[in-house]
């Protein structure tokens, strides 16, 4: 009988809990958290070097991460054309830096994105403004794969979509297992890059180069 009782006393501290957390989150600055990091890593804030990197870091975080707040739909708005064509679209070697959501270090590399149009294609300068949303997010490099390649597929409707990912991970090649030269490679098919083995070997042949990265 008592036990409704009790679980709302539950509930009642559980959101107590979370309101006074919520206040200590935003009871200082980012600029003055980042400036007790680095009194928490046993640096002097004051000496002349670190003196205005509080303020760097919190502009560099902030422009790391801006397409959080972005919507990638958008962006394709006003950017879709109608047009008669059905064969391979591709653009490739797409530059993408990101942040690595587990250590907040960076992993960076190529984006190649193929799609087969369905009456309609992209602009191509939209594709790697695509790319960019997703990759300044904190993010891992596997949705990153994924987020593209659902994007464009509910923009347009393509017959199919491919997206292969390449990159170097620096949470791989500083910390832990210390590995300079390995890098990770994910794909996403859709479509008729999934069920055609040709379309797909058609695709991967068109991007493959002899460098790997070309690093």
């Amino acid at each position: 009988m008592n036990t409704p009782a009790a679980g709302n006393r539950g509930i009642r501290i559980h959101i107590v809990k979370r309101t006074e957390e919520q206040v200590s989150l935003t009871a200082a600055s980012t600029e003055e958290l980042l400036r007790e990091l680095l009194v928490r890593l046993g640096e002097d804030p004051e000496r002349d070097g670190l003196q205005k990197t509080p303020q760097r870091m919190q502009k560099s975080l902030e422009y790391l991460t801006q397409g959080s707040a972005a919507d990638p739909d958008k962006i394709l708005q006003g950017a879709m054309f109608d047009v008669n064509y059905d064969e391979m679209v591709i653009v490739k070697d797409i530059e993408m830096f990101s942040l690595c959501e587990h250590h907040l270090l960076p992993f960076f590399g190529k984006v190649h994105v193929a799609y087969i149009p369905n009456e309609k294609v992209i602009g191509l300068s939209k594709i790697p403004r695509i790319v960019d949303v997703f990759a300044r997010r904190l993010q891992v490099q596997e949705r990153l794969t994924v987020q593209i390649a659902e994007t464009i597929q509910r923009a347009i409707q393509p017959q199919g979509v491919g997206v292969v990912v390449e990159a170097r991970h620096l949470c791989v090649m500083m910390r832990g297992v210390e590995k300079q030269h390995s890098s990770a490679v994910t794909s996403h098919m859709m479509g008729s890059f999934r069920t055609s083995d040709k379309t797909r070997k058609e695709f991967l042949a068109l991007i493959r180069n002899r460098n790997g990265l070309g690093f």
